[in-house]
């Protein structure tokens, strides 16, 4: 009887009527519960319906019944596999290769849960097992890929995509391994077909939106790389990776409360998610949405402790104030995003040229603070001694600085299109003595040309203000003031320093003629506290102090740079809750000329700094303008920055040690004309003589600390600190 119904029930799933089969199998254990064929054929109809736990319940008592079939651990280690039961699964796939060795799909499904299991060099061996007895399996050679890929090493991962691509153009997945490999190695453009074949072959599939997501948002098109991430949502709402790779784009098209929310839902998920809890304090603090910031701050400082990154690199700048804290965070980034490759480009040369080739790479010669604090030095270049070569990252903007940046190098190479590993090669090939890395992790850093060591000399300068933890970085290039002796250890690079302020100033910017104090939009007579920083650095105790400044100063304001929207409210809410009219805050709408911009900040009375995050280019645009600037030194570098800048300008008296400090020197400037008239005339005198801003004696400074790195790498000698003497920049 039961042989009968068994018989009916496999020509009705062989038929495609599973649920009807299903009917006879369960009505043949209805009367044997021990029928193995109704038992694994049942298991395997839930299999194929994804109904994976009842089918591994009935796979599990078919074992006790039979456990000599391959094919039933085979589908048993699958189901367990869906369920996310990975070591489960494990066992499983081992024990239908015990029974038959030769099971290539048992032996590449086991490569998948080691995959899964983060093993991808135990995977790695299964696939290549699996392909040298059955060289013609293209998921296998797919899944090498992904192996390849997750051991970083993209150019055989490209190689291995290829391979299963070979055999059939259309197989989604391999285009989707495809494209990651081509987006690691620096060729999103080319990356972007591979995903839109994908598409075209299977138009849901859910790896292909997101990577194409991915290619998108590294060539900077993030309203496209959201649309992207969109599509693939509809299919898997819940994506935690493309919930947080939307974010980032979100963040990069400053829709910060949009970013916010994502990472919100991130963490609501998995509460150590990559760097979610980092972004989503950035996120709050762009739009000065302060609501349990601190508590996010502590429990980012305890996952640190425990060794768990919460955030990126450069936003650990804005929330930790300890030269240890950051040098810890700079090398578990690295160690995760920015490893050194295992083969350099740089062989060991040492080159015996006329002149000392020295690269500036970087992805802000534009219109950017790097291109207008250091556009001056690059034009000031001794060229009998060096050759010089800027690097671009990016396309132009169509700025004149864009256009002084082409000219002020004696090669200048437009390198945006090209990928990393180009890059890395162009300069080996250039023989590159010394190169500078002038992005270190700020927003649109390649870091990975730097990891793959093109030059014997690289240096952190000037785009991210401190430690790299990168050991491919041999120098950074400081003062004693933002790294003193006794923090030297807290840097992972050796410390190099200038006789001055390490940041330069270009001497030649002018200042439109200034305008009016109403057309600026500021009060005729009102005293103008004035802050033009990034809005991520205004922390809580910060805006504490300057509103009981603006309390302690009768009819003064505070006038800022024009912020998202939701700052703006944020920030007249957070007045008004101490007690301060929101309408005493100020914004400044965005200028585009640097000359107007100089001139417009010039109607401020005194510049307030920031901590732990000082200010920076904003700082040097103060002073240039002849506004007196208060800072308040911390601890790290970012902190110090302010300090080094007034040190260097002569003016000691506008640095202060504590808070309390800080805010006794502001009042009592806001409530002295005599005090402040003074200060201002000293500032006219000392811009004009002292080092801060003169470029040509920064230069020879700079041009020290080369000549030292080249002739101690010259000799053999290993980095070494140094200090560039005053003599050696006069």
């Amino acid at each position: 009887m039961n042989e009968a119904v068994l018989q009916s029930a496999w020509r009705l799933q062989q038929a495609g009527r599973h649920a009807d089969a299903a009917k006879l199998y369960a009505e043949v254990l209805r009367s044997d519960p021990r029928q193995f064929d109704a038992l694994y054929q049942l298991a395997n109809i839930y299999l194929a319906g994804g109904h994976f736990a009842d089918a591994e319940r009935l796979y599990a008592a078919a074992a006790r019944v039979n456990a000599e079939s391959a094919e039933l651990f085979y589908n048993r280690g699958c189901a367990l596999q869906n369920l996310g039961r990975n070591e489960d699964a494990l066992a499983a796939f081992a024990r239908a290769l015990a029974i038959r060795p030769g099971y290539a799909e048992a032996r590449n499904n086991r490569g998948v849960v080691l995959l899964a299991l983060g093993r991808p060099l135990d995977a790695l061996q299964c696939f290549d097992r699996v392909l040298a007895e059955r060289p013609d399996l293209s998921f296998a050679h797919n899944n090498r890929s992904t192996a390849l890929f997750a051991l970083r090493h993209p150019e055989e991962a490209l190689e291995a995509a290829g391979q299963a691509l070979r055999d059939n153009p259309r197989f989604a997945d391999a285009l989707c391994s495809q494209g990651a490999a081509l987006v690691a190695l620096g060729r999103p453009k080319e990356a972007l077909q591979s995903f839109d074949r994908a598409l075209f072959a299977n138009p849901n599939c859910f790896n292909a939106l997101v990577h194409r997501g991915i290619a998108l948002a590294v060539l900077s098109r993030h309203e496209e790389a959201i649309s992207s991430y969109n599509n693939a949502l509809a299919l898997k709402p819940d994506s935690i990776e493309t919930l947080y790779n939307r974010a980032t784009s979100y963040w990069s098209l400053k829709r910060f409360e949009e970013s916010a929310r994502d990472c919100e839902r991130v963490l609501a998920q998995d509460s150590h998610f990559k760097y979610a809890r980092g972004n989503l304090v950035l996120n709050r603090m762009q739009c000065c949405d302060w609501r349990d910031v601190a508590a996010h701050k502590a429990r980012i400082a305890a996952d640190l402790d425990s060794g768990v990154l919460s955030l990126n690199a450069l936003a650990s700048i804005a929330i930790f104030d300890s030269p240890k804290a950051l040098l810890k965070v700079a090398r578990i980034w690295t160690a995760q995003e920015a490893a050194q490759w295992p083969d350099s480009v740089w062989r060991g040369e040492r080159y015996r040229h006329e002149r000392i080739r020295v690269a500036y790479v970087s992805g802000d010669f534009r219109q950017h603070a790097v291109s207008l604090l250091a556009a001056g030095v690059f034009e000031h270049h001794d060229r009998t001694q060096f050759d010089t070569f800027g690097i671009s990252l990016a396309p132009g903007d169509g700025t004149p600085l864009r256009t002084r940046m082409e000219n002020a190098f004696g090669r200048f190479i437009d390198a945006h299109d090209k990928p990393d590993a180009e890059i890395a090669k162009l300069m080996r090939e250039l023989e590159i003595d010394i190169a500078v890395d002038l992005m270190g992790y700020t927003e649109g850093a390649r870091t990975a040309i730097f990891a793959r060591r093109p030059s014997g000399i690289q240096v952190n300068w000037l785009g991210y203000p401190g430690t790299m933890g990168a050991p491919y970085m041999d120098y950074i290039l400081a003062d004693r003031t933002v790294i003193p002796e006794e923090n030297r250890a807290d840097f992972s690079e050796t410390v190099a320093y200038l006789p001055h302020c390490y940041l330069p100033n270009d001497s030649t910017r002018e200042l439109a003629a200034p305008p009016s104090r109403g057309a600026a939009g500021l009060p005729e007579n009102a005293f103008v506290f004035a802050c033009f920083n990034n809005l991520f650095k205004i922390t809580p105790e910060t805006f504490d102090c300057w509103m009981r400044l603006l309390g302690g100063v009768e009819g003064s304001v505070l006038w800022l740079s024009q912020p998202n929207p939701s700052a703006m409210r944020n920030l007249k809410r957070e007045a008004e809750a101490r007690g301060v009219a929101g309408e005493r805050i100020l914004f400044a709408p965005f200028v585009a000329s640097p000359g107007a911009h100089l001139a417009r900040l010039s109607l401020a009375d005194l510049f307030l700094d920031t901590l732990p995050y000082n200010a920076h280019a904003s700082a040097c645009d103060a002073l240039w303008a002849g506004v007196p600037a208060l800072t308040l030194k911390g601890a790290s570098f970012a902190g110090r920055v302010g300090a080094s800048l007034l040190s260097t300008l002569g003016l000691p008296e506008l640095i202060a040690q504590t808070p309390a400090e800080y805010e006794a020197t502001a009042l009592r400037l806001a409530c002295d004309p005599g005090a402040r008239t003074a200060l201002r005339e000293k500032l006219a005198r000392n811009r004009l003589t002292l080092p801060l801003f003169d470029t040509a004696r920064f230069t020879r400074g700079l041009e020290a600390a080369y000549r030292t790195m080249w002739e101690r790498h010259q000799s053999g000698a290993p980095p070494a600190s140094f200090g560039v003497p005053e003599a050696a920049a006069p």
